[in-house]
């Protein structure tokens, strides 16, 4: 296994206080619930949004806290839901009358924890709002969840409740757009190779030399199908024949279109992605409003894109564009 680690147990409260310490105070970090969240949060007038998956998908969701997207993330150990007691401690530090959103991707895992954290803050008298992501068009069912996964996609929700919050609106607003999102947004992944959990130490799942996983999930769940591997004209073809017909996005379309890396991939791969996509749906019709290149949902070092492509209208245009900061910048 070949990572910077100390102890395998404790990688990810080192790592999430790395993202603290690098924030320049911007964030805090609280080791017993792995809660970083905002300085300045929560306001008695706005609603606070948090959200917290298993990690290993960095820099989904700790570095994605800030002004105009989370406010709050406590997510559990590689690949596994926060216990419930990480969400109902994270709900109280962000709870404040206009009341708290939970962003929760469709794993069995997350939804325990996040639903039932849910009625245990209601019955405290908590105002709660729930939005449920279910991006990915891969598959319908699989071993980490029933009906489909929450994948890159989820980004899109996060930035557009975010601006919404950060503007003053009421948690039935927020998750009103949240809504509309999560209907207007489609996924899929390939991968062209496995990834190691610190803990494991071992891969998991093996992919032979010139073989890729279509509709691969995040946790290494099995996709639609293994398969010789393509070009990468050929890959987004297999792609984009699944998420186009899904919604389905038509001529006329206006799109924000991603190509998002699970973390193994060179951002030059990305782009040579980007470019055939972008040129594929020009020439259905669909035009790009906006366009998101790079690593926005790993799954740890596993080499393999996501295309997630939203359909946008003037309202999601406007809450895309608003501004937004996060802590750990690239530049």
């Amino acid at each position: 296994m070949r990572k910077f680690l100390n102890d395998p147990k404790a990688f990810v409260p080192e790592f999430l206080e790395g993202i603290a310490l690098a924030s320049g105070g911007t964030l805090k970090y609280e080791p017993k619930y792995n809660l970083i969240y905002r300085a300045d949060m929560p306001k008695k007038d706005r609603v606070s949004i948090i959200q917290g998956s298993g990690s290993g998908h960095e820099p989904a969701h700790t570095m994605i806290v800030g002004p105009g997207m989370l406010d709050a993330a406590c997510p559990g150990d590689v690949f596994a839901g926060p216990p419930v007691e990480f969400v109902t401690e994270t709900s109280k530090l962000m709870d404040t009358p206009a009341g708290v959103l939970f962003i929760v991707n469709n794993y069995t895992g997350d939804r325990t924890a996040w639903e039932m954290a849910k009625e245990l803050c209601e019955a405290e008298g908590q105002k709660i709002g729930y939005l449920l992501v279910n991006d990915d068009v891969a598959v319908k069912d699989s071993t980490w969840t029933v009906g489909r996964r929450g994948v890159a996609g989820n980004f899109f929700v996060i930035k557009a409740a975010g601006a919404m919050a950060e503007k003053g609106g009421s948690l039935e607003e927020c998750v009103r757009v949240g809504e509309k999102v999560i209907s207007q947004v489609r996924t899929m992944g390939i991968a062209l190779s496995s990834c190691t959990p610190p803990v494991r130490g071992t891969p998991l799942f093996e992919i032979a030399d010139g073989e890729m996983e279509v509709g691969i999930g995040i946790h290494g769940e099995p996709g639609r199908e293994r398969r010789k591997m393509g070009t990468a004209t050929e890959i987004v073809d297999v792609l984009l024949n699944v998420i186009v017909p899904d919604l389905p996005f038509k001529s006329g379309d206006e799109v924000a279109l991603m190509v998002n890396g699970l973390g193994g991939t060179p951002i030059s791969e990305l782009y040579l992605l980007y470019g055939i996509a972008h040129k594929k749906l020009a020439a259905q019709g669909i035009k790009v409003f906006r366009s998101y290149v790079g690593e926005y949902c790993t799954s740890l070092e596993m080499a393999g894109a996501h295309i997630s492509l939203l359909k946008v209208d003037a309202e999601l245009k406007s809450l895309l564009l608003a501004p937004a900061e996060v802590a750990v910048r690239v530049f």
